[in-house]
């Protein structure tokens, strides 16, 4: 684990603001070797706390950030507070805000059928300038992955998001970044399914009070089980909290 990182259950989290995260993410484009960025909300981290292989990736991040509130209360337990939440879906947004205009071009990979190619032609329309050069869906099996695999090669994204849910995503991108030819890999989680159009995400004021969360609870109550990791992240938290201070 990098030493400025804020180790919180055994992830390491950059303490780094929104604006700080973007600019090195843009930064990472232009990198000589490809680069991982993973977004981690309280469910990630607790998923990490099972399995010691997944830890080792999620450390092996370039850049982690907080992707969930719950990770900055968490570190606010330890008395190390991280600066900011930093949601990875708006980190991706601003960094599309950067790139287009430039020579750098994205690909993405996950979703159900339809949903990336949906969302890059989206995000196409609504950053003009920016350049999603394609997509696939996260359905493969080892013939078709291969596939993926060759085209991402030969399209050489300078960005990659992939979108297969955590640990899968991160799994993936630690496997395959070294024969993708891109320069930045990042996983997104669902964030296609909300570029997309096919999942709104909360309002602004929920998203400002760090209810977003909530939101989605509301909107979805089928996530009530996955949710109750919050909670118990915080208790393990508090409980843990000496270890790492």
């Amino acid at each position: 684990m990098k030493k400025d990182r804020i180790n919180i259950l055994g992830v390491g989290f950059d303490p780094i603001t929104m604006k700080k995260a973007v600019d090195k993410a843009f930064g990472y484009l232009e990198s000589e070797k490809p680069k991982m960025i993973f977004t981690a909300n309280p469910e990630i981290v607790m998923a990490a706390t099972e399995s010691n292989a997944f830890m080792e990736i999620m450390n092996k991040g370039d850049l982690v950030v907080a992707d969930g509130i719950g990770v900055v209360i968490g570190s606010k337990i330890l008395k190390k507070p991280l600066p900011e939440r930093v949601a990875g879906y708006d980190l991706v947004q601003n960094l599309f805000a950067k790139m287009k205009n430039t020579e750098h071009t994205a690909y993405f990979f996950g979703a159900a059928p339809g949903i990336a190619e949906k969302a890059r032609k989206k995000m196409n329309k609504q950053y003009p300038g920016l350049k999603v050069v394609g997509s696939h869906d996260g359905y493969f099996d080892e013939a078709e992955e291969k596939k993926i695999i060759e085209e991402i090669q030969a399209l050489k994204p300078s960005l990659l998001l992939v979108g297969l849910g955590a640990p899968k995503q991160e799994q993936w991108i630690n496997a395959n970044k070294d024969s993708l030819n891109v320069k930045l890999c990042i996983g997104v989680g669902g964030s296609f399914d909300v570029m997309s159009g096919t999942l709104k995400r909360a309002p602004k004021i929920f998203i400002k009070l760090g209810l977003e969360w909530f939101y989605r609870l509301i909107s979805q109550p089928t996530r009530i089980k996955r949710m109750m990791k919050l909670p118990l992240f915080l208790l393990v938290v508090f409980k843990r909290r000496k270890e790492f201070r």
